[in-house]
């Protein structure tokens, strides 16, 4: 088992910038891939960033260039940090950990931009 937990959440005005950290315990392997992923009201849960723990990074092409996923092995932590937020940057955002096709999950975290 793996249990995540993310911090850093929070409202932010449009414009604003934000970073939310994960960080995994419990039974963590290599090579393993973590990341986050969003939901926003009534929408499904789209990827955002994802990183191996070798480096090698995924974004969504709509991230790209706004969102930067970083990581400390040495800490089994994951960090998204977000910059020129918009309101539709709104969501839960969720910390993911995958390794030898188990799947696990954070609780999420509310992001919320707006004035």
């Amino acid at each position: 088992q793996v249990q995540l937990v993310e911090s850093g959440g929070g409202l932010v005005q449009p414009g604003g910038s934000l970073r939310v950290s994960c960080a995994a315990s419990g039974h963590i392997f290599l090579p393993n891939t973590m990341g986050w992923f969003r939901q926003a009201p009534g929408k499904q849960r789209e990827l955002v960033a994802t990183m191996t723990n070798l480096g090698r990074t995924n974004y969504a092409d709509s991230m790209k260039g706004r969102f930067t996923i970083s990581r400390d092995n040495t800490k089994n932590t994951v960090y998204l940090e977000m910059s020129s937020l918009q309101p539709e940057d709104t969501a839960v955002y969720f910390c993911n950990h995958m390794s030898f096709g188990m799947n696990y999950w954070g609780k999420g975290i509310r992001v919320t931009v707006s004035s």
